[in-house]
């Protein structure tokens, strides 16, 4: 298991490699176990990554890691690429860049429950988050989101998959 402080060093690399290669470090996971994996996810605007822009990131970051022996332990798999169209929303500029986009969230209520929320982000003020949906509008702090993510489906609409009819 790595710690805060290695985590916080990894991040500190991908993210130099990253704007070196015009990109910026959108995320990154590692995971631990029989099967090590880091997961480095990158994003360039407009238009997103290339995939000469991954391997470009991930051979910089590995010579990085290589030269700097971050992650004791042996053998992991690197792994670069875009976060997707159903990017995972972690951190505060996250959520201001997926405003008048489809999210899907999981937050915590007062009392401690957990419960979900569907809807348009409209708006992203300081630490708030205001939703919309069919029920209609809706407040959260960012701080009572466990997890959010976007939700691709009026891209996918517009842009149907290969063989598909509109």
């Amino acid at each position: 298991m790595l710690s805060d402080s290695q985590l916080e060093q990894i991040r500190k690399f991908a993210e130099e490699v990253s704007l070196r290669e015009g990109c910026v470090l959108y995320d990154l996971e590692f995971f631990d176990g029989p099967n090590r994996a880091l997961r480095v996810f990158i994003d360039r605007d407009p238009g997103g990554v290339s995939i000469d822009d991954c391997a470009n990131v991930s051979r910089g970051l590995n010579l990085r890691l290589d030269v700097e022996d971050v992650i004791p332990g042996g053998h992991y798999d690197l792994e670069v690429s875009s976060p997707g169209l159903e990017r995972k929303l972690s951190q505060l500029w996250h959520y201001s860049k997926a405003v008048g986009q489809q999210v899907r969230l999981q937050w915590r209520d007062p009392a401690g429950a957990i419960k979900s929320y569907e809807g348009k982000l409209t708006a992203f003020e300081g630490s708030t988050l205001r939703l919309e949906n069919k029920a209609g509008p809706f407040v959260l702090e960012f701080a009572n989101v466990q997890k959010g993510k976007i939700l691709p489906g009026d891209l996918l609409k517009k842009n149907p998959a290969p063989g598909k009819k509109k």
